[in-house]
């Protein structure tokens, strides 16, 4: 079996200890449980069978959301225009989750950024298609998506 390939599965078919994994998962993720102990201990789960599944199994939800770019823009040396950008990235829904900015050279600097899209009610190609037409943005396009 190859660990990049997923599968749909309803829960009513999923073995126990996944379903209890998920619940000791959700615990820690809403702050119910402070460490791994009192979330497994809750669940009915062993710290075993949770660091063996931990990784492995995601709500579907989760997954659909998780849409991950990386776009490189090329923008003028001028005061407000990655803040533009941003505000661009934000009035769209996406969520800027790292910033790396080169010093500028020549009145330009270059600029990547890390979105999550999972919540953009426009597609990865409309939202480059969007700041390319920010004033400053010289050449904008993805390093990577998915």
């Amino acid at each position: 079996m190859n660990a990049d390939t997923f599968y749909l599965v309803r829960e009513d078919i999923l073995p126990e200890a996944l379903l209890k994994t998920l619940q000791a998962k959700e615990l820690l993720a809403h702050g119910t449980v402070k460490t791994v102990h009192e979330a497994v201990e809750k669940a009915g789960i062993s710290r075993s069978a949770f660091y063996k599944y931990k990784d492995g199994i995601f709500p579907l939800q989760r997954l659909e959301r998780e849409w991950l770019v990386t776009v490189s823009l090329d923008l003028e040396h001028r005061s407000g225009i990655l803040s533009k950008v941003l505000s661009v990235v934000a009035s769209l829904e996406g969520n800027v989750l790292t910033i790396n900015q080169t010093i500028p050279l020549q009145g330009m600097a270059n600029v990547v950024l890390s979105v999550d899209t999972g919540k953009m009610s426009v597609s990865t190609n409309q939202f480059l298609e969007t700041l390319r037409t920010i004033d400053g943005v010289q050449r904008a396009h993805f390093i990577a998506q998915g």
